[in-house]
Parts: structure tokens; C-alpha cells; sequence
């Protein structure tokens, strides 16, 4: 059985090295490993062997199933190869055609959003600020009045990096934007008008969250600040963007530790055939959509300002929740899944820029 054996393994390798295309190699492989096939018939015989017998030649049998299995793999790449090789060198890209009539992309409506509330605080005389993503946790915490102690330094919360800076800092994935609104303030001089838009971080997934998402905050030092030009900025912005004047607020006390006093703002709603509509002068309900408040005394000072000259305010909310309020989406983690019907769907076309004269809404 031997000289068989290593017959019938020259055999079938001289076979699979002979196949002259991808359908050769399968009928090669059917006659040596299909049910029918040489190597399976070799194996059914064991059963029948003594022990010793089957002692003798069973790793000669597996062996000759390796070697065939081996071959036959190494073959089909080989001749995928020359496949791949062939269609590479017969096509070419001409790129000075024109762009298909069908091809295009589209603005995402996060970014649309964003270009919305750019224009609406540029007509109120604000400023686009930016800053880094990666911080340390002065300018996000400690700079905020957030305490050692505060919940949201968590890990549970926040992404913590392994390194610190070169003084000693935390470093980590900014949970929000207001470190723009220090970095700020330590570096420019009062009156100061700015939003913030950008990425935020936080170890939260649902349908309404996930550990991306993007956020606008907006700041105002100056003298003589009021609770009167926060509440006056909050119902021009809503009213632009949503672009109804029948849009009622509803200001409701609350706490953070960078504004005092804080307020949660709720936007009223009517209900068109069982779906919230933003807007309506007699309100069905109320929806939470950002939340603000007066300066903290303490986060002035801790940007080199003195809190008895300077007061201002400060607002926050989600640019993603913006986005689903107005243009009707009810999955947040839709936005970043990048499925293209999603984004023909929701997405704007290039030339759909927001203005104030024509709407800033497409």
C-alpha cells in the first residue's frame, strides 16, 4: 500500500499542477478530496484496518490529504493571481473624463447644521472658535469649577489617555467644547463673542448617544452682562434656526458648576398628526434643548479676569440633536454609519449654503 500511496500522490499533484484554469483545478480537486474522490475513498478504508495496520497508515493517508489540500491552494492562488494580474495591466482610469451625471457626494447634515448656526451667531457678532479634541483636564475640568470629586471626571464618563503633559496634566479626549471658551479667555482680551462647534467624547452609546458626538457652545465676557441678554440671545438663535417666529422658551433652574445661576431651556412643541413639531403659540408640551447660565465668578477668575469688571454668559447644546429636531431623524447612530442611502436621503446638495436672507434651512 505504500508504493500505492505514493503513486497515487504523484499522480494527483502532477494533475493539479497540470489544470490549466480555475475549472481544471476544481475537477482535479473533486477526483482527489470529493465525496467520490481518490484520497476520501483511502480514508474510509481504516475502519477496516487491524490497529497496528491502521497504525502504519494513517499518517501516510493524512499526509497525502495535506499534500493534495496544500497543492490545490497554492495553485488556485497562483492562478489568481495571474487573473488579477491580467485585468490590472488590460484596464485603465482615463481622468480626464467628465464626472458621471450620476456620481456626486453630498453635505452631511451635521455639517449643515453647523454652517447653520455659523451664519445665524455671525449676524449676532460671534465669532467661530476652535481648539484641540486631545486636552488636559485643567482646561476641561478644573478651569470649569468642576471638582476632583464630580462625577463627570469618571472613567465610566471620560477617555483618559496613559501620558500626561508637561506639567503633571491628565490628558484626555475632550468631553466638551467649553475648553474652547477658556483657551479663549486666557488668550484674548474682553469684549469676547464666540461659539465653539466640534467633536466631543464620552463613553455613552444608544439611540440618542454615542461616544462621538458634536456640540456648539457659546460664550459672552463683556461688562454689564445679564440674564436678560442670555435669554434675548436664546430666542433669536432658536427662531433663526428653526425659522418660526411662534417659537416659545421655557427657562427652568438647574446646576453646573461653571455657571451661577444655571438654567435648563425647553422649547415648546405642537403635535401634527401624533408627531413634535418645534414651535407653536400655546405649546402641547415642552423638549429639553440646551442648557446655560451666568459665568461662573470662579471660572472667570481662573482665566486671569477679574470676576467684579467681567461677567458673561454661556450656552451649550448637541449639534446632532439639533439636526434630528429640524430635519426629522429619530437614530442618532445613523449619523455615523456612513450608509449612502442614509446620506442621499438627509444629506444637502454642495450649493446649499444657509443665509440669513433666504433661510438658513434648505
Amino acid at each position: 500500500m505504500t508504493t500505492d500511496i505514493d503513486q497515487l500522490q504523484g499522480d494527483l499533484l502532477s494533475a493539479i499542477a497540470a489544470a490549466p484554469n480555475l475549472e481544471g483545478l476544481e475537477a482535479a480537486r473533486v477526483h482527489a478530496l470529493g465525496k467520490q474522490g481518490a484520497v476520501t475513498a483511502l480514508l474510509k478504508t481504516l475502519g477496516a484496518m487491524a490497529p497496528e495496520e491502521r497504525q502504519a497508515q494513517g499518517p501516510r493517508i493524512q499526509g497525502l490529504r495535506e499534500a493534495v489540500t496544500a497543492a490545490i491552494a497554492a495553485k488556485k492562488a497562483e492562478m489568481e493571481r495571474a487573473v488579477l494580474d491580467a485585468r490590472l495591466a488590460s484596464e485603465t482610469l482615463d481622468m480626464s473624463l467628465p464626472v458621471a451625471g450620476t456620481a456626486g457626494g453630498s453635505v452631511h447634515p451635521v455639517s449643515q447644521v453647523m454652517d447653520e448656526l455659523a451664519e445665524i451667531f455671525a449676524d449676532l457678532g460671534f465669532a467661530v472658535a476652535t481648539g484641540p479634541e486631545i486636552e488636559d483636564d485643567w482646561h476641561n475640568f478644573t478651569a470649569l469649577n468642576i471638582p476632583e470629586s464630580h462625577p463627570a471626571r469618571a472613567m465610566h464618563d471620560t477617555f483618559y489617555f496613559d501620558k500626561v503633559d508637561g506639567e503633571g496634566r491628565k490628558m484626555l479626549l475632550r468631553t466638551h467644547t467649553s475648553p474652547v471658551q477658556i483657551r479663549t479667555m486666557v488668550t484674548q482680551k474682553p469684549p469676547i463673542r464666540i461659539i465653539a462647534p466640534g467633536r466631543t467624547y464620552r463613553s455613552d452609546s444608544d439611540a440618542t448617544h454615542t461616544p462621538m458626538f458634536h456640540q456648539v457652545e457659546g460664550l459672552v465676557i463683556d461688562r454689564g452682562i445679564t440674564m436678560g441678554h442670555l435669554k434675548w440671545t436664546l430666542e433669536t438663535f432658536v427662531k433663526a434656526f428653526f425659522e418660526r417666529d411662534d417659537i416659545v422658551l421655557r427657562l427652568r433652574p438647574s446646576y453646573f458648576p461653571f455657571t451661577e445661576p444655571s438654567m435648563e431651556v425647553d422649547v415648546g412643541y405642537t403635535l401634527v398628526k401624533g408627531k413634535r413639531v418645534i414651535g407653536g403659540a400655546e405649546p402641547d408640551g415642552w423638549m429639553e434643548i440646551l442648557g446655560s447660565g451666568m459665568v461662573h465668578p470662579e471660572v472667570i477668575a481662573a482665566c486671569g479676569l477679574d470676576p467684579e469688571e467681567w461677567q458673561g454668559f454661556a450656552f451649550g447644546c448637541g449639534i446632532d440633536r439639533l439636526a434630528m429636531l429640524k430635519y426629522g431623524m429619530d437614530d442618532l447612530r445613523a449619523f455615523f454609519d456612513g450608509d449612502l442611502r442614509w446620506l442621499r436621503h438627509y444629506g444637502f446638495a454642495a450649493l446649499d449654503i444657509p443665509t440669513i436672507a433666504q433661510g438658513v434651512g434648505a
